[in-house]
Order: C-alpha cells, then sequence, then structure tokens
C-alpha cells in the first residue's frame, strides 16, 4: 500500500490561520515592572530571588543611584540604573512607560526597604497604571522598616496603624481619631524632631503610655527603646539621636 501523502489541494474545511489580535499582541509585548524590596541596613537582609531580578532586567529603576550602586557592586550586578524619585516629571515617566511597552523589564528599588511604602514608588505605579492598565507589576516582598520594628517592639499589633512620616502641622486632628481607635499606631519620625514629637505624644496620651523607639535598624549602631513615653524621653536625653527612627505607640 502506497504510503499516505497529505493532499497539496486546499481542503474544504481548511481554515487560515486567524491574525493576532492588536490588543493582545500588545499584551503579550509588554514588559514587567518589578518592585524589588533592598536592604534597609545590612547588605545581607536581600532575598536570592531580588537578587536574581536585579540581574535578569533590562534597567533599575532607583531612588537614588548612587546608594543603590552600593547594593549592585556588593553583589556584582551590572544592570544598568536610571533615576526615579519624587521630583522626576511626567516625561521621564512617559519615558519608562516606553521601556515597558517595548517589551523590556524594569525593577523599582528605593534606597531602602520596599518601594510604595513612604516613598515616591506608589505614584509611578499609580501612573503607569492609569496610562496602560495591561502593564504587569510583580511584587518581590522583603525588608521594611515598619515590619522590622512591629515585630520586636512586644506590643499587640495584630491590628495597627501605619502613619508614614506624621504631618507637621494640624496634628490635634489626628491624636484626637488615634486615641479614639485605641490601637496602636506606627510612624517614622527624623532624629532632629523625636525629643518634640514624644513630648506632643505625651500631652495628648498622657505620659505613662508605652511607645517604642527603634533607630538605624540593622546597621552597626541599631538602638531600639521601650518604656513609658517619660522613660523613653529620658533616656534619649542622655544620647545623642542620630539615623532613621521609627515609632511605635501602644494601643489602650
Amino acid at each position: 500500500m502506497d504510503g499516505f501523502e497529505p493532499s497539496t489541494s486546499p481542503s474544504r474545511t481548511a481554515r487560515a490561520t486567524p491574525a493576532p489580535h492588536p490588543v493582545l499582541e500588545l499584551y503579550q509585548m509588554l514588559g514587567t515592572l518589578y518592585i524589588v524590596a533592598t536592604p534597609i541596613g545590612n547588605l545581607e537582609d536581600i532575598t536570592f530571588r531580588a537578587l536574581r531580578i536585579l540581574k535578569e532586567v533590562d534597567l533599575i529603576l532607583a531612588e537614588d543611584t548612587r546608594i543603590t550602586k552600593r547594593i549592585l557592586t556588593h553583589y556584582d550586578i551590572k544592570t544598568p540604573t536610571l533615576s526615579y524619585h519624587q521630583h522626576s516629571s511626567d516625561e521621564k515617566k512617559n519615558r519608562i512607560i516606553s521601556f515597558l511597552v517595548n517589551g523590556q523589564s524594569l525593577a523599582l528599588v528605593s534606597d531602602a526597604g520596599t518601594p510604595g511604602i513612604s516613598d515616591p514608588g506608589n505614584e509611578l505605579i499609580d501612573y503607569l497604571l492609569e496610562k496602560e492598565p495591561k502593564i504587569k507589576i510583580i511584587p518581590l516582598p522583603g525588608p521594611a522598616a515598619i515590619t522590622a520594628a512591629l515585630s520586636v517592639c512586644g506590643f499587640r499589633a495584630n491590628k495597627f496603624i501605619f502613619l508614614g512620616f506624621l504631618p507637621k502641622k494640624k496634628r490635634t486632628k489626628l491624636f484626637n481619631w488615634l486615641k479614639e481607635g485605641k490601637i496602636s499606631f506606627a510612624f517614622y519620625e527624623s532624629p532632629k524632631r523625636i525629643l518634640k514629637t514624644l513630648t506632643v505624644l505625651s500631652e495628648h496620651f498622657g505620659s505613662d503610655r508605652r511607645v517604642f523607639i527603634a533607630r538605624e535598624l540593622t546597621k552597626i549602631h541599631e538602638s531600639l527603646y521601650r518604656g513609658t513615653i517619660e522613660q523613653v524621653i529620658n533616656e534619649l536625653q542622655q544620647n545623642l539621636v542620630k539615623g532613621e527612627i521609627v515609632v511605635v505607640m501602644e494601643g489602650k
């Protein structure tokens, strides 16, 4: 019996391969934006996945390229960087969109910790999704000063409020609202303002309310202070306060 030979004439049932839908084609072509958490101090506090992504992407968006270069140099990562910070223009944001639309994969990092938490990363993500909703954004979890402080404060933290940096003005209304909630809250503070802020907190919540202060977390001069507001103020007055600070106030 002769071997089977496929017919060279068009079959009545054969169907032409449909042309790809332009929207689907664009979606398949889009690059990915990775939101990468980096160390808040100790360079060993970074995940294997974060290191792999930083090596594989086409470009790293950095809040301060000089600071990010320290991490990249430490781990021998050669990926080019581009600055993106709170003063970056819409022109810069549109340039980032063009990279993604053309299929390039990018990583967004902050100076320390997880992007989007008290830094301009969330503004960029909002802008990108507003302009191009199909851009794929993938978070890579990792270090954050707020969660590190909560993990060692010893206060009940199954519920808490994170305030970022406290407003410099109109704090009374905020503090009254926090007193009504009666749950723990946390915020970042400057070493120049920490004593004044604790004094104000004492006036609103009472000097016997417990507070936790984390200074320079994961760094050589890491310091933790825990006690009543009055006790912590007295302790801080005996020390030269420098570096980044996280404050956790215990709820009632």
